[in-house]
């Protein structure tokens, strides 16, 4: 089984992709490509840019790396309570070239930040909207004190209630 990791998240020193990367690497006989969102970075998204420049390359390389695989695992960085806008630009892209973005993939849906909200409000935003963008979301986990929960060095979750929740989750796959 092929699985795409990402996080939703620019940042040179993502959680998320820290904790995609983990969950990821719990899927059982599992090839598993981590994508670095820096890797897909285009003009902000409009109508006019649109009509300007088509569907960008790197819009439908996203999209075909999707296409290929057979599983995805996402986790969100909160910003401001939604979406990074790097996430969200090539997300709103990659809609333009097909709405199901997803393309009726099974998806585990993840989040997490350094505060005890974990990124739950943005997580409910993914979930809440993924069946209009073709995603089976199979589960989801919001990750509260990343730090706390999460070993670094190991580059594993320590809190095994969250171990437990995340395996079950990534079995589903």
């Amino acid at each position: 089984m092929k699985v795409l990791a990402l996080a939703a998240s620019s940042s040179s020193t993502s959680i998320n992709k820290q904790l995609a990367t983990y969950a990821a690497g719990l899927v059982a006989n599992a090839e598993v490509e981590v994508l670095d969102l820096n890797d897909f970075e285009m003009p902000i998204f409009s109508e006019d840019k649109e009509k300007e420049l088509g569907h960008p390359e790197l819009a439908k390389r996203f999209f075909q790396k999707i296409g290929e695989a057979d599983a995805i695992v996402i986790s969100y960085a909160e910003h401001n309570g939604s979406y990074a806008a790097a996430f969200k630009n090539v997300f709103d892209w990659t809609s333009r070239i097909d709405m199901k973005v997803y393309q009726g993939k099974p998806v585990v849906m993840l989040a997490t930040s350094p505060g005890p909200g974990g990124a739950a409000t943005v997580l409910a935003a993914a979930t809440g909207s993924a069946p209009y963008f073709a995603a089976e979301v199979k589960g989801s986990l919001s990750v509260p004190s990343f730090y706390d929960n999460f070993d670094m060095e190991k580059g594993e979750l320590r809190n095994e209630n969250l171990i437990s929740q995340l395996k079950a989750i990534v079995a589903e796959l």
